[in-house]
């Protein structure tokens, strides 16, 4: 018998089933979500926070856990470009012949050594442990490999490593530290008009959380209600706005429960202000908002209204979203309608409004902060299906709205293809309307450049990147 048969057998390492992390697995169930079902994340990760914390057990799901998932899912779709960079230099093969499931927990993964305090070790061990449970034994091997590769530099050093220097090509280089879509950033920049501080300025403020900002609807609640909870301060621009500091639950407010206060950026709530407060001649009794869903700015202009005597017509093409206007409506102090209909085929009148309000649907850039996985999900061709579409609804706006009364086109979106390439290929062919200036209607608010319209800014403003251009019927 040879000295190696005679050598006793090692015992057989005993199978160790993996430890089940609920806070990793939320996050990589939101990210399943966004990118199977095309879903947005702050549609998705509310209702999964809410399960996992009415589940029983020894271990209860706790404000740290939620903030955590938050900043894990939230956190990886913004850097998704940087890190896709990143894993492609630590793996084998093209990215696309990973398996999206596989490369959701390699982001995570990176995201935890590039992007939190979260220690080297412990980001390595809790995403092998999360393939483990989530992909099996075998691929969970492929993500600690490629973990250990990425937990050998920081994410100051991967960048040098994976971005093209800006002297060669600036815009893939901005793409990769920034994370945006080249076109996106391409796009951004004709916005801007140039110059590289301002462009590095705003790609930033896309990857930072945003603030979450109420609406005292006015005759309902007020900002000193609101300004009486925990965490809350004054608004910078808005007088009806309140900013609650990171951590603050709206939830959790009696008045936004109640829905005499709302959720809504100040941006948002700046547009509808504006319109409300343009001058029209004449009479000023109906307002109509032609493309009002989800209703925050119709909650807000309904109430504004109500003050005046005035009447609201939100209209809404989807009848799904024409619903969640008519909550947001419920309670105004005032008379209004909400109906389902196509504002290209309004079933009202031409010429029955004193203010028209056409917030258009569109490509959303403006909002990055709040819906990060928008700058992956769009293409520079669908411009090409929303730019007829916002056309023919500020046609029906100016149409809709009587001689002497105001129009007001705005758009979340700071792509000039979404906005003053409408508003002047429009109002070429109608001569018998005329551009005002819209920043004497938001008082206080600075750096609105050289109007008539204006371009609100996330880096500038601290608001989403929304547009307006306000228009008078003369004829």
């Amino acid at each position: 018998m040879s000295e190696q048969s005679r050598r006793p057998r090692r015992p057989a390492k005993p199978y160790r089933r993996p430890q089940k992390d609920p806070v990793r697995i939320l996050a990589f169930e939101a990210l399943r979500a966004v990118d199977e079902r095309d879903a947005y994340a702050n549609l998705v990760l509310p209702p999964l926070l809410r399960k996992a914390r009415e589940q029983e057990g020894p271990e209860k799901f706790d404000g740290r856990d939620a903030a955590l998932a938050t900043e894990l899912v939230y956190g990886t779709l913004r850097r998704q470009g940087t890190y896709d960079a990143i894993i492609a230099e630590c793996v084998d093969r093209p990215l696309r012949e990973v398996d999206p499931p596989v490369l959701d927990v390699l982001s995570l993964g990176v995201h935890q050594l590039l992007g939190t305090r979260i220690p080297s070790h412990a980001a390595v061990s809790a995403s092998v442990e999360l393939a483990r449970v989530v992909l099996g034994d075998g691929r969970a091997k492929f993500v600690n490999a490629v973990l250990r590769k990425v937990a050998q530099d920081d994410l100051d050093g991967w960048i040098a490593k994976v971005a093209p220097p800006y002297d060669q090509d600036p815009e893939d280089h901005l793409a990769v530290v920034h994370s945006h879509p080249r076109w996106v950033v391409s796009a951004l920049w004709d916005s801007l008009g140039g110059g590289r501080a301002g462009i590095e300025e705003l790609l930033a403020a896309d990857n930072e959380r945003p603030e979450v900002t109420l609406v005292a609807r006015p005759g309902r609640a007020t900002t000193e209600e609101l300004l009486g909870e925990e965490a809350a301060v004054a608004g910078r621009w808005s007088p009806y706005a309140v900013r609650l500091a990171e951590g603050g639950e709206p939830g959790a407010i009696t008045a936004v429960r109640e829905g005499r206060a709302g959720v809504q950026d100040e941006g948002s709530q700046l547009v509808a202000l504006a319109l409300a407060n343009a001058p029209v001649e004449g009479p000023d009794a109906k307002w109509l908002d032609g493309c009002a869903g989800p209703g925050g700015k119709a909650a807000l202009l309904a109430a504004l209204a109500a003050e005046r005597g005035a009447v609201l017509l939100a209209s809404e093409k989807q009848p799904h979203r024409a619903g969640l206007v008519e909550k947001a409506l419920h309670g105004n102090l005032g008379p209004y309608q909400v109906i389902a209909a196509d504002g290209t085929r309004p079933p009202w009148r031409a010429g029955t409004f004193d203010r028209v309000l056409m917030d258009v649907p569109c490509t959303g850039l403006g909002a990055l902060r709040r819906r990060p996985e928008a700058r992956w999900r769009r293409r520079p061709e669908d411009l090409d299906n929303f730019g007829p579409l916002q056309r023919a609804l500020l046609r029906t706006a100016i149409d809709s709205v009587r001689v002497g009364g105001v129009v007001g086109y705005a758009t979340c979106s700071p792509h000039l293809a979404e906005t003053r390439a409408v508003v002047q290929d429009v109002l070429k062919q109608r001569p018998d309307t005329e551009l005002l200036d819209a920043r004497p209607l938001l008082p206080g608010v600075p750096d609105l450049g050289d109007g008539p319209d204006v371009q609100l800014w996330p880096h500038v403003h601290g608001t989403d990147a929304m547009y307006l251009a306000l228009i008078r019927r003369t004829g």
